[in-house]
C-alpha cells in the first residue's frame, strides 16, 4: 500500500493545512486556545492507506494540561500503531483494536487522565464513525442536510437525543461538559455508526468540542457545506477563535483547544 500518515500533537497551527486524501481533500487545524500558555491537549491524526481507504481521528485530552496532552497523544499513537501495515479489508478490526490499545495505554499512564477519541473510516467512498466521548463527527450535504451526527457521551448529550433539551439549550447547560464515557476508563465503550455512502459534494467533519462549543451545529453546517475547503476551514477556525477571545451575550463562547478535520470527496468513489 502507498500509505501516508500525519500525526499532530501539542501543536499550534496558524492556519489550516490541506492534503490530498482518498479521492478528495482533507483540511486540518489544531491549536491551543488563545492565551493558554500550556500544551494543546488535543491531537489529530489522518492516515491514507491507499487511494480509496483512510482514517481521520481527533482526541481531546482531559485531566489537566500536561496529563490531557499525554492522554490524547497515547490514544492516537495506539490507533496509528494498529493502522500501520493494516489491510483495507481489515480496517474495522484494526480500528477497534486501536481503541482497545488506546484505553490500556491511557490507563497505564497512571496520572488520572482520559481522552475523547472520534474517528472516521473512509473506505471505497463510504464513511463510518467510531467514537468515545463528546468530540463530534458530522456528515452533511451541499444543501445542508445532516446525514450523520454522533451523540455526545454525556448527560446533556443524551438529553438532546431524547428530545428533553434542544441544541441551543444544551450549549448553555451547566452540566454540558460532564462526559460519561472516555478512553482510559475501565468501562469505556465504542459507539459505531452505520456505513454511509458519500455523495460527491458531502462534507465530513471530525472535531473537538472547541469547535462545537463555539458554533451552533446549524452554523457549522451553513459555514462548511460549500465553497473551497481551505476557505471553509479558515472561516471555521477564525470564527471559533474570535468567539473565544471576545464573548458576546447572544453567541456561544468557551475558551478551549480547537481541533478539526474536514474531508470532502472530489467525486463519487465506488468500489
Amino acid at each position: 500500500m502507498n500509505a501516508t500518515k500525519h500525526l499532530h500533537l501539542e501543536q499550534d497551527m496558524t492556519a489550516p493545512e490541506v492534503f490530498d486524501f482518498c479521492g478528495g481533500q482533507v483540511a486540518v487545524f489544531t491549536a491551543a486556545y488563545p492565551g493558554r500558555g500550556s500544551p494543546n491537549e488535543d491531537g489529530v491524526l489522518h492516515v491514507r492507506l491507499d487511494a480509496r481507504h483512510g482514517v481521520l481521528a481527533v482526541a481531546d485530552g482531559a485531566g489537566g494540561a500536561a496529563a490531557g496532552a499525554r492522554a490524547s497523544a497515547a490514544a492516537l499513537r495506539s490507533v496509528l500503531g494498529r493502522l500501520e501495515g493494516a489491510e483495507a479489508a481489515n480496517l474495522r478490526e484494526a480500528v477497534l483494536s486501536g481503541f482497545d490499545d488506546a484505553n490500556r495505554a491511557v490507563g497505564d499512564l497512571g496520572v488520572g487522565a482520559a481522552t475523547t477519541l472520534a474517528l472516521v473510516r473512509i473506505k471505497d467512498g463510504t464513511v463510518r464513525s467510531y467514537h468515545v466521548g463528546d468530540s463530534l463527527v458530522l456528515v452533511f450535504g451541499q444543501r445542508g442536510k445532516r446525514k450523520l451526527e454522533t451523540i455526545a457521551h454525556s448527560p446533556v448529550g443524551y438529553a438532546v437525543e431524547a428530545g428533553l433539551l434542544d441544541e441551543q439549550e444544551a450549549l448553555h447547560h451547566d452540566e454540558r461538559h460532564l462526559v460519561s464515557n472516555l478512553v482510559g476508563l475501565p468501562d469505556m465503550r465504542v459507539e459505531i455508526s452505520g456505513e454511509l455512502r458519500l455523495a460527491p459534494r458531502d462534507t465530513v467533519l471530525v472535531a473537538s468540542d472547541g469547535l462545537s462549543d463555539n458554533l451552533h451545529v446549524d452554523e457549522l453546517v451553513e459555514m462548511a457545506r460549500k465553497g473551497p475547503l481551505k476557505g471553509v476551514a479558515e472561516r471555521l477556525a477564525a470564527t471559533a477563535l474570535d468567539r473565544m477571545r471576545t464573548p458576546r451575550e447572544t453567541l456561544p463562547s468557551k475558551p478551549d483547544d480547537l481541533t478539526f478535520l474536514l474531508y470532502r470527496p472530489a467525486r463519487a468513489v465506488r468500489g
